[in-house]
C-alpha cells in the first residue's frame, strides 16, 4: 500500500516564508474505506473539528504570534497562486465533513482580511453532515474589521464568532497588538456582532505574565453578565519567533485563584467531547450557577494537556494539512486537489493521514529539552491558524 509522504514545512525564520520548500505530492492510497462519519486516529480519537486558515496575513503584530521584528514590511507572504481558492477549500472541507467533522472554524492570520470571505462562508454553510445537520460554522478574528463586517458575515451563514482581546486598558492593548490599534474599536466590533445576531460569542485573552495579567479581573468584570464567554489562554510555545519562556506562562490554576478572590465560581461540565476549555460558571447570592451571569473558560495547553481528547485537524492557507497545533510538518493536499483526482482519492488520503495520527505534543512537553533553536522548529501560529 502506498504511504502518505509527510511534507516538511520550515517555519518563518528571519525573512523566510513557509512556501520556500517545494512540497512533494502525497502518495495516494491503493485501497480505502469509504467515509462513514467516524474516522479514528491511532489513539482512537475521532475527527470532529476542522480549522481552516484562509490567509497568512494579519494587520496586528502581537508579540506572541506575529512579532514585528520578524513579520516586517518586507516579509514574503504567500503569493496569490499558492493560496487555496474558496472552491478548493470547500471541496476539501466537504470530504472532512463526510469523515465526521461537525465544526469548522475559519482562522488566519486575520480571516477578515481575505477578500469576499462571505462567499466562502456561504459555501461552507451549505455543507451537511452524514446525518443531514448543518456544520457548526465559526470564525476567530482580532475584531478590527468586525464592526463593518458582522452583519454580512451573519447573512452569509456564519453562526458564531470568537474575538481575540488581550486587555481593556488601552495602553496595554495598543502595546500588545503593536500597531497602536485602540481597544474601543474592538469593543465596538463585539457590540456589532451581538447586534447582528451572532450567537455564543466568545472572547479569547492570551495571558502573559508580567505583560497583561493585571487585566484578568477587569476583563472578567466587563464581560460578566453580557452573554459573552471570556476564555483565558495560557501563553503557548507555538512556532519559533515569539520568544516563548516558561516563566511568562501564568498557569490556569493560579489564574483561577485570582478570579476566585473576586467571584464565586462553580465548575461546569464540558459541552462536547474534545472541548479545550475548562468551564467555570458565575454563582449568584444563593451559591448556584446563574446562567444570566455567564461563565469563563480556562484553556491550559501548557499546564494541563488535553491531547487525549484532541479531535482537531488544521488546514493551512496553501493547503497543508496539520494534525497538531505544535506540528513541524504537514501533508500537502493542494497538489492533490489541483491534480484533479476524484473526491474518492481525496477522501481516502485524508482518511489515511488521520488514521496514522499519533500527536500528543503537550503531553510530552515536560519531558522535552529546552528549545535552543538548533532542533526541529514548529510551524508559526500565523501560518497554521490558532
Amino acid at each position: 500500500m502506498a504511504s502518505i509522504i509527510p511534507i516538511r514545512v520550515v517555519p518563518a525564520q528571519g525573512m523566510r516564508a513557509p512556501h520556500d520548500d517545494a512540497p512533494a505530492h502525497p502518495g495516494l492510497p491503493e485501497s480505502y474505506t469509504p467515509p462513514n462519519g467516524l474516522l479514528l486516529d491511532a489513539r482512537h480519537r475521532p475527527l470532529r473539528d476542522l480549522r481552516i486558515s484562509v490567509t497568512d496575513r494579519c494587520n496586528f503584530r502581537c508579540s506572541y504570534c506575529m512579532p514585528k521584528g520578524v513579520f516586517g514590511k518586507d516579509y514574503p507572504y504567500l503569493p496569490h497562486a499558492s493560496i487555496l481558492s474558496f472552491e478548493e477549500i470547500t471541496r476539501v472541507a466537504t470530504q472532512f465533513v463526510r469523515h465526521g467533522v461537525q465544526k469548522i472554524r475559519l482562522t488566519g492570520g486575520e480571516p477578515l482580511l481575505r477578500k469576499n470571505i462571505e462567499l466562502l462562508i456561504a459555501q461552507l454553510a451549505a455543507l451537511r453532515t452524514p446525518d443531514g445537520k448543518a456544520v457548526d460554522l465559526t470564525l476567530t478574528t482580532n475584531g478590527s474589521l468586525l464592526a463593518r463586517k458582522a452583519r454580512s458575515l451573519k447573512d452569509a451563514g456564519l453562526q458564531r464568532v470568537t474575538i481575540s482581546l488581550d486587555g481593556l486598558d488601552d495602553t496595554v492593548f495598543r502595546a500588545m497588538n503593536d500597531v497602536d490599534f485602540p481597544v474601543a474599536d474592538v469593543l465596538h466590533g463585539i457590540e456589532a456582532a451581538q447586534a447582528a445576531g451572532l450567537s455564543s460569542i466568545k472572547v479569547n485573552m492570551v495571558v502573559k505574565r508580567g505583560t497583561n495579567d493585571q487585566e484578568i479581573i477587569p476583563m472578567a468584570r466587563y464581560f460578566r453578565g453580557t452573554g459573552i464567554t471570556l476564555r483565558f489562554i495560557e501563553y503557548m510555545d507555538v512556532g519559533a519567533t515569539n520568544g516563548w519562556r516558561m516563566d511568562e506562562v501564568l498557569p490556569s490554576s493560579e489564574l483561577l485563584q485570582r478570579l476566585q478572590s473576586e467571584f464565586t465560581l462553580l465548575p461546569l461540565a464540558s459541552n462536547t467531547r474534545g472541548e479545550t476549555a475548562q468551564r467555570w460558571g458565575y454563582a449568584n447570592a444563593s451559591g448556584q450557577h446563574d446562567a444570566a451571569l455567564g461563565e469563563i473558560g480556562l484553556i491550559s495547553s501548557v499546564s494541563h494537556a488535553f491531547c487525549g481528547e484532541c479531535n482537531r485537524a488544521r488546514l493551512s492557507t496553501e493547503g497543508q494539512l496539520f494534525t497538531c497545533l505544535f506540528a513541524s510538518s504537514g501533508h500537502d493536499l493542494r497538489q492533490l486537489v489541483r491534480g484533479n483526482p476524484d473526491d474518492t482519492a481525496l477522501a481516502a488520503t485524508i482518511g489515511r493521514i488521520w488514521n496514522q495520527r499519533q500527536d500528543r505534543y503537550s503531553e510530552l512537553r515536560a519531558a522535552l529539552p529546552a528549545d535552543t533553536g538548533s532542533g526541529q522548529r514548529r510551524i508559526e501560529m500565523s501560518y497554521i491558524g490558532g
